[in-house]
């Protein structure tokens, strides 16, 4: 990212222009790249990569949309999104755009241009402001970003929880190898299948302290599929919060990764003060893109681990002072990143806003609640995601007495042309995502493909 010809290359072009040219506005025009709007998919590219006839309120026609496969049933595109045909076009167009002429488009600030627009799709998507929004390439950066950034006073501490996956608890732990931030750890549940709102609230409450300053969680677990009442723990810290000064209030930090694209809710209506994910699972925009949403001025809480690549990066490097500016630019890492992808994103809302938030979500639910009622009859079979669809979402897990999981995903893929997973925990589980991209009658398919395991 920082070779010495690239940081050559980053400082000595803006200098060529001069200042004045810089700080009067004028290097769009000499650079070529101006604010360049994010760029649609040229008619030819679009016509060559969407089906014809393409209706968003036709689920065929939307599965139609992606390059999936017909030999499997693809119960994991959670993982790493297939592209949808509108999303596919935009990236190749762009792509095609960045091979005929690199400079002109990602050179100088051309990427900052484009990346404020970026910004601004996700931002109304999720109810906040384009300030409050800092570009990542994974929720895993963002994670990252977010817990080894966080300014914390000596003594005060984080609080997570043991079901939290690899990403936080491992970021907590360098945080606290580093700085030597108390981390605590909690459970937040007994058993995940039976888990209530109350349970989880009143664990979270009695377990804060008057050193708690962040509260580390995830929003869907991946491995079980308990989706944590957000807006009522964020309901249950204002009293907490109301009684404490400013810089002592309970930060409450959600890795939103597993709801984000499946959930109707603007994210700003759950109460979190911060906010990451990606953009490529369960919303399929282009592979390599995510966010980190800090509430009003909360970025500013976040030292910056890697420099932006913005002017305001640049001035403050020139007059030798922190940058100032807005703060999502500022605290978006800096660097060539893939830029096709990047610039693409708003594609990908526009793809998810005409099938519809809502109907994304009752799809996903349905065909999650469905799955979890057909397992539950199988003897052997337990299942440990909450049948409520309040407290889960698109994620699935099970576990088959007698079965070993590898082999289970084995037999799926290889017998029955299911594509399930094993989940990445010490106490791992089978699991199944259903989306957009399957069908009822699928759901079907799996539950009598897992009754022929045993």
């Amino acid at each position: 990212m920082n070779s010495a010809h690239d940081s050559q290359q980053r400082s000595d072009a803006p200098p060529i222009l001069g200042r004045r040219t810089l700080m009067g506005g004028g290097l769009g025009a000499a650079l070529g790249v101006g604010l360049l709007s994010v760029a649609a998919p040229s008619p030819a590219r679009a016509a060559e990569a969407a089906p014809r006839g393409f209706d968003p309120h036709d689920w065929e026609s939307v599965r139609a949309q992606f390059n999936l496969s017909d030999r499997y049933l693809h119960f994991s595109t959670f993982l790493l999104a297939s592209h949808p045909a509108p999303v596919r076009a935009a990236i190749n167009d762009l792509r095609d755009q960045l091979d005929a002429d690199p400079p002109t488009l990602a050179e100088g600030f051309g990427d900052e241009d484009r990346s404020q627009q970026v910004r601004a799709v996700v931002a109304d998507h999720i109810g906040g402001r384009r300030e409050e929004v800092a570009l990542t390439d994974s929720t895993t950066m963002a994670i990252s970003l977010l817990y080894g950034g966080l300014k914390l006073s000596p003594g005060q501490e984080i609080l997570t929880s043991t079901q939290d996956f690899y990403v936080t608890t491992m970021n907590l732990r360098l945080r606290k190898e580093r700085d030597g931030t108390p981390v605590r750890t909690i459970s937040l549940y007994d058993d995940p299948a039976r888990v209530s709102v109350d349970e989880i609230v009143g664990k979270i409450v009695r377990a804060i302290t008057p050193k708690t300053r962040v509260l580390a969680l995830t929003w869907v677990n991946s491995n079980y599929g308990v989706k944590l009442p957000a807006r009522q723990i964020a309901d249950a810290l204002a009293p907490i919060n109301a009684r404490r000064k400013e810089a002592d209030k309970v930060l409450f930090c959600l890795d939103g990764v597993h709801g984000f694209g499946i959930e109707d809710v603007k994210i700003s209506d759950l109460g979190c003060d911060f906010f990451a994910s990606s953009i490529h699972k369960w919303m399929f925009g282009p592979r390599g893109t995510g966010f980190l949403w800090g509430r009003g001025d909360n970025l500013n809480l976040v030292r910056v681990t890697i420099p932006s690549f913005t002017r305001a990066g640049y001035y403050a490097w020139v007059d030798d002072h922190a940058p100032v500016g807005e703060l999502g630019a500022i605290a978006s890492p800096g660097g060539f990143h893939s830029f096709e992808h990047r610039w693409a994103v708003p594609s990908a809302f526009d793809f998810h806003n005409a099938v519809g938030a809502s109907r994304i979500h009752q799809r996903t639910v349905s065909q999650a609640s469905r799955l979890k009622a057909g397992l539950s009859e199988i003897r052997g079979v337990h299942v440990v995601t909450p049948q409520s669809p309040a407290l889960s979402a698109g994620i699935v897990s099970c576990l088959i007495d007698g079965v070993d999981l590898d082999a289970a995903v084995q037999r799926l893929r290889a017998d029955f042309g299911i594509i399930a997973t094993t989940t990445p925990y010490k106490d791992s589980h089978l699991r199944f995502g259903p989306s957009i991209t399957t069908f009822p009658q699928q759901v079907d398919q799996v539950v009598k493909a897992v009754a022929k395991l045993r």
